[in-house]
């Protein structure tokens, strides 16, 4: 759906927005849809872990409801999608987090398949938020897929810079690879810039 498409959905009397999280492994998606479900719902989407690709399968939270700058509320679907990578390999699983060597296999199996539905569920999206780690170089074959993904099929992006509070952030270097782009800085685990983030999707509607 494009732009001009959806800025037609909220000339309706019923204003819907169904808005994908999306982006590589541990960038803070589920973190974030945890925060904007609070915000706006008072529910939370979905389990934060350490252990990468804990989120396997898409979640949704309907109802969230967001005051849209002069455009009435929004009525928002959440879609928290499972990490996207080019690679699961459940060795490391055994390696780095004692998964036993079955336990390992079969996480490495789910989070594969994760993949393939976070991808398929880009089709349903009306607008997406990219969430970027700034303590991790953003111009990677994932992200870049990601973008490109959203843009060939014209769907509105938000790029989320997470996890601002970090020392090791660095901003600059996403904006840059970013540049254009609609790009937020945020801390999603304390909450750091949120008004910022509904402004820029409230901004989706003008």
């Amino acid at each position: 759906m494009n732009v001009t498409a959806l800025k037609s959905i909220f000339k309706r009397k019923t204003r819907m927005l169904t808005l994908g999280i999306v982006g590589e492994v541990n960038a803070g998606k589920t973190t974030l849809a945890n925060r904007m479900g609070l915000d706006l719902a008072n529910k939370t989407v979905g389990v934060v872990s350490p252990i990468p690709h804990e989120t396997r399968d898409v979640v949704m939270l309907e109802n969230c409801t967001l005051e849209a700058n002069g455009h009435g509320i929004v009525n928002m679907t959440i879609v928290d999608t499972p990490g996207i990578t080019t690679y699961v390999d459940y060795r490391n699983f055994v390696k780095e987090y004692n998964m036993t060597k079955k336990e390992a296999i079969e996480r490495a199996k789910e989070a594969t398949r994760g993949v393939i539905k976070a991808i398929e569920s880009l089709d349903q999206l009306d607008a997406a938020i990219v969430v970027v780690d700034t303590t991790h170089p953003p111009f990677n074959q994932v992200n870049l897929m990601i973008l490109g993904n959203l843009q060939a099929k014209s769907i509105p992006v938000i790029v989320a810079a997470n996890k601002i509070d970090l020392p090791e952030a660095n901003l600059d270097l996403v904006e840059e690879t970013f540049s254009g782009c609609s790009v937020v800085p945020i801390s999603a685990l304390y909450g750091h810039n949120m008004d910022s983030l509904y402004e820029a999707i409230a901004n989706l509607v003008k």
